[in-house]
């Protein structure tokens, strides 16, 4: 490879969930910024077929390379074991990729732009004497429960049935977390098998984030000003870039409307809708998707729901037909132009990040029952820090439990006044003078700097 002055930036992105496309929506942006750089864009085959194969739209200057993703062929377990063998290999599989790509032209890369997931990524910029950009998909909140975790273990002492009894002990010693119980803790921290590779790897990056030349993420300084205070102390540069609902450059990953959502939207009142969906990797379990039809039935609210074809079987028998005046089942939805459309008026959702970030940027209140990882701590913030929507009961839908959530939701103003207040907080970050624009900035310079 020909020497002369580093222009390359070596992207690693961690390729399963929704990380790898926010990781590309902002290297889109840099590239499009910098087009003297070249972006070398690493993930595994079948992640870099769905951020590239479908979009026709990519700067130049950026480049995909596959990473072996630790996978035997014929391989058949479940989609979690996947990810464990991919966690177990990924350090080496990463550097030989990178390796297999520069060579002896290391001297090329002038930086490192990382999923936060991949703590390697620190002894990789050290290693070369470039700039680490660690890049967290998620929240603030979930992040520093990550950063904090030897404090909190060290805080809570577990007795022998774990966190029983102590589940709803506040974290009031972590900057920003005063109401965020045990129960709300992602899994790895002081329950959910602590020794698994994925809580390793979780740990491992906790400490290695104050290492990076900034720590960004898909959130805006006004929505958690208290926790960024704190990371300002504690790490580099603290960025936040988002919304990337309200960034994002990419036409190509603004879908098109298959099933004719937006068409069934505009026949119904302003926000009278309920839309429902728990994202790409959770389903609620069959009694409960019963549970949530049947109030969904009782209540008599309009609802777009997106779910998967073969789980409509577990729905009551009946019920499509006798709801089909009001309410439209299809396996997948533009969210992100459903959520925006005026006659939504609730979220049902499992709290995923990205969703949480599209639900506010939207002005739509939620109804949260959160699964697993960061969901729960989202789930508290949304309903108990922000005030912009509410949990379902004992975090289990019943028919009674959902009808409850949406009489609420849909009567109390106040909630809705919330979380048109963040999403006018949102778009201002993402203005000329805002928040977001100023660290996007700030980001191009660490970037592009000579």
């Amino acid at each position: 490879m020909a020497s002369g002055k580093p222009n390359h930036v070596v992207v690693m992105a961690f390729p399963y969930g929704t990380h790898a496309i926010p990781l590309y929506s902002l290297v889109r942006r840099l590239a499009i910024q910098a087009p003297t750089l070249t972006f070398s864009f690493f993930s595994t085959s079948k992640s870099n077929q769905s951020v590239f194969g479908t979009s026709n739209d990519i700067p130049s200057n950026i480049k995909s390379y596959d990473v072996d993703d630790g996978v035997p062929k014929d391989f058949a377990g479940h989609h979690k074991a996947e990810m464990g063998l991919f966690v177990k290999s990924m350090v080496e599989n990463y550097r030989k990729a990178i390796d297999s790509m520069y060579g002896g032209g290391a001297e090329m890369i002038k930086c490192f732009i990382s999923d936060s997931f991949f703590y390697f990524s620190s002894d990789m910029a050290e290693q070369l004497g470039v700039p680490l950009i660690s890049f967290w998909t998620a929240g603030p909140c979930s992040l520093s429960t990550h950063f904090y975790t030897d404090l909190i273990r060290q805080s809570i002492t577990l007795g022998p049935n774990g966190i029983e009894g102590r589940e709803e002990e506040l974290i009031d010693f972590v900057p920003g977390l005063s109401l965020i119980r045990t129960r709300d803790l992602p899994e790895g921290i002081i329950f959910g098998g602590l020794d698994s590779e994925f809580s390793v790897m979780l740990h491992k990056m906790g400490l290695a984030l104050p290492r990076a030349a900034a720590v960004t993420m898909n959130s805006f300084a006004e929505l958690d000003l208290p926790i960024l205070e704190d990371f300002k102390s504690k790490f580099q540069k603290c960025l936040t870039l988002g919304p990337f609902t309200l960034t994002s450059q990419n036409p190509s990953h603004v879908h098109d409307d298959p099933h004719g959502c937006l068409a069934w939207l505009d026949k119904q009142k302003p926000t009278s809708v309920a839309y429902i969906s728990f994202g790409t990797v959770t389903t609620p379990p069959p009694n409960e998707l019963a549970a949530l039809a049947e109030g969904l039935e009782e209540s008599g609210v309009p609802f777009l729901w997106s779910l998967k074809d073969h789980l409509v079987s577990q729905l009551p028998d009946g019920f499509l037909e006798r709801t089909s005046q009001r309410g439209l089942i299809v396996p997948w939805t533009p969210q992100q132009q459903v959520l925006g459309h005026g006659a939504v008026g609730v979220f049902v959702t499992h709290c995923g990040w990205n969703s949480v970030m599209e639900s506010i940027t939207a002005g739509v209140p939620m109804i949260c029952r959160p699964f697993f990882g960061d969901q729960r701590i989202n789930c508290r913030m949304v309903s108990d820090v922000w005030g912009i929507g509410t949990r379902i009961k004992d975090g289990v839908f019943t028919k009674d439990g959902t009808m409850e959530c949406l009489g609420m939701i849909f009567s109390q103003e106040k909630l809705r006044e919330k979380v048109g207040a963040l999403r006018g907080l949102a778009k201002h970050a993402v203005g000329p003078i805002g928040s977001s624009t100023r660290n996007f900035n700030t980001l191009a310079e660490i970037v592009c700097k000579d």
